[in-house]
């Protein structure tokens, strides 16, 4: 397996990288939140952890070998469980991910919807079948998450507080603390556990709202 490539960053097309390896040109395939850093880093050795795959139409087609390429072994070991869930094919994986991997992963982790959606080509349905899929699979993805502002006590232990309740419920300490993080954020009122509690569901059910359908015209009755 073709595990990881080192060389120069000859171009940045779409969403494709050429790599000179001395005398081998290869092109893999990005995520689209890696494409802003390496626009600027054309000339630059770089290094890319990869995956090789062999991508075809169906049976008997004729496959073709396709690298990805990214940032990090995390960042691979990512994408290849967010593949496992149905219907995310590789493609679609790469220009989904858009966002930084650690932000996409949190955003699972704590069913934040409004972000999922937000992915190219990940609509509501399949944003709740990812966070349903992958629930309590993310820890090796997640960061700490980082407080905007000094906390008094009364509000470490409401803080800490929500956060046991919404372990008790089944969520994970990592994405329990984000999700209140979030809730503070939009809720800066809360002062108990319940109402903090409710602020994190509110915000995590929160998701655009889907456009209307026009409704067809109504043909005139027989008479």
């Amino acid at each position: 397996m073709l595990a990881r490539i080192t060389g120069q960053l000859r171009s940045v097309d779409d969403e494709r990288i050429l790599v000179e390896m001395g005398p081998v040109m290869v092109e893999a395939l990005v995520p689209a939140c890696d494409m802003p850093d390496l626009e600027h880093r054309i000339g630059e050795t770089i290094e890319r952890f990869t995956m090789l795959l062999l991508d075809g139409a169906g049976i008997g087609s004729t496959l073709t070998p396709r690298l990805l390429a990214f940032a990090s072994a995390r960042d691979r070991g990512f994408f290849e469980l967010f593949t496992t869930v149905k219907n995310i094919g590789h493609r679609k994986a790469m220009r989904a991910m858009v966002r930084p991997i650690n932000e996409v992963a949190a955003a699972i982790a704590s069913r934040d919807l409004s972000v999922l959606t937000s992915l190219p080509g990940i609509g509501k349905r399949a944003a709740e079948t990812i966070a349903a899929e992958l629930a309590g699979k993310l820890d090796l993805f997640l960061d700490a998450p980082v407080i905007a502002a000094p906390m008094d006590a009364p509000t470490v232990v409401l803080v800490e507080d929500t956060i046991a309740m919404l372990v008790a419920l089944g969520e994970q300490h990592a994405a329990a603390a984000l999700m209140v993080e979030r809730a503070r954020s939009a809720d800066p009122d809360a002062d108990s556990p319940e109402s903090l509690l409710a602020a994190v569901y509110s915000v995590r059910d929160a998701s655009p709202p889907k456009p209307q359908a026009a409704q067809p015209a109504q043909a005139p009755s027989a008479r």
